[in-house]
This record gives structure tokens, sequence and C-alpha cells, in this order.
């Protein structure tokens, strides 16, 4: 595993109808769901670590601390952004935010842990 402190993953989404708290069925408001705040932000953190595990190798989601702080509307372009804070054996720590256009709309830590993928799908059975 070649995972390094620093390495970092952006995803961009304009925010549709399919990412409101209406349609994620979190809340009833046309804004970005909470939910899908989550969803970006370990997507981000996937795409941190891109290619450097081992082939058959893979990270699963362990732990997600995360403050909402501000809506976004529809129509409105957000970016997650994730930087690897810290990699501990197989745990890695993610340091997470995302941001539209006026500001920050969250923030927090991501934890994932490198798994061998045939043998955490036989343990899912």
């Amino acid at each position: 595993m070649a995972v390094r402190v620093g390495q970092r993953g952006t995803i961009e989404l304009e925010v549709a109808e399919a990412d409101t708290a209406i349609a994620q069925r979190s809340g009833s408001l046309p804004v970005l769901a909470t939910p899908r705040v989550v969803a970006l932000v370990e997507e981000a953190s996937v795409v941190a670590v891109g290619d450097s595990l081992d082939g058959g190798h893979t990270t699963v989601g362990m732990k997600v601390q995360l403050d909402h702080l501000a809506p976004t509307a529809l129509g409105r372009t957000v970016v997650a952004e994730s930087t690897v804070e810290a990699v501990n054996g197989r745990r890695i720590s993610f340091q997470v935010s995302v941001s539209d256009d006026r500001g920050l709309v969250a923030v927090g830590r991501v934890t994932r842990v490198v798994v061998e993928i045939d043998r955490f799908l036989t343990k899912a059975g």
C-alpha cells in the first residue's frame, strides 16, 4: 500500500432534484441533503487514495464525523475535497470539506479501512 499523507481527492456536483433532502427522504426542503453530503466526502476520499492500493484491495467506510453547516440550493455547484490526514496500518483518516460559491457547506473527518476484496465479500456473504 502506497497511500501517503497529503494525497487529495476532489468531487464536483451540481445539485439536482435527486440530491435534495426531499428525494433522499431526509427532510422536507429542496436543498442538498446531508446523506448526499456524506456520500460526496466518501467519494472524494475514495478518489484521494486512487490507484495507491495494492491489487485486490479497496477501502470501506468505517466512520464519518461531519458538520453540515449551510444549505445549498438546487442548481448550485458544490465541491467535496478529501485529504489523507493519517495512515495507521489499514486505517486511513481523511480531513474532508464541502464548499459552494458562498463558502463552507460541511467539514469533518472520514475514516476508511483497507480490505482485501475477496475476503471482505466472503465475510459479507
